[in-house]
């Protein structure tokens, strides 16, 4: 990938729906460049597919966090799968070293997200739990 493509690349996750006309006179290129690349960096894997956002996806929850876990011997295929049927996990992660699972968690209130941790730590096969609150995000 090229500047061009990457120019492109940016503009397409500012607005995924913008027109050819709107990406080429916002990259100062033609129409057809816009459609070349494009049909290249689809057909080559660099673009992996298109996806929509709902407005449920982008809510900002008043209160995020982190939850590592340590689960007891094989069960963390068993936890994740109850994990991911919680409405204030937003995702789950494997991961290696001392965790084995990380939760995304997002709530409205504290008293919200301190139910759902006490509703994860009371999980069968959670051993182990550390918590942290994210402050802020940049992108």
């Amino acid at each position: 990938m090229d500047k061009t493509d990457n120019a492109l690349v940016t503009a397409l996750r500012r607005n995924g729906r913008a027109s050819l006309s709107e990406l080429a006179q916002d990259l100062g290129i033609t129409r057809s460049t816009v459609r070349v690349r494009l049909d290249r960096l689809v057909q080559s894997g660099e673009i992996a597919g298109f996806t929509v956002l709902t407005r449920a996806d982008v809510r900002p929850d008043a209160v995020r966090g982190l939850m590592m876990l340590e689960i007891a011997g094989r069960g963390a295929e068993k936890t994740m799968k109850q994990l991911q049927r919680m409405a204030q996990v937003r995702a789950v992660h494997s991961t290696n070293g001392t965790w084995d699972l990380i939760a995304e968690i997002g709530t409205e209130t504290l008293e919200q997200f301190d139910a759902i941790l006490f509703a994860i730590r009371r999980l069968d096969g959670v051993t182990r739990s550390e918590t942290n609150l994210l402050l802020s995000t940049r992108r």
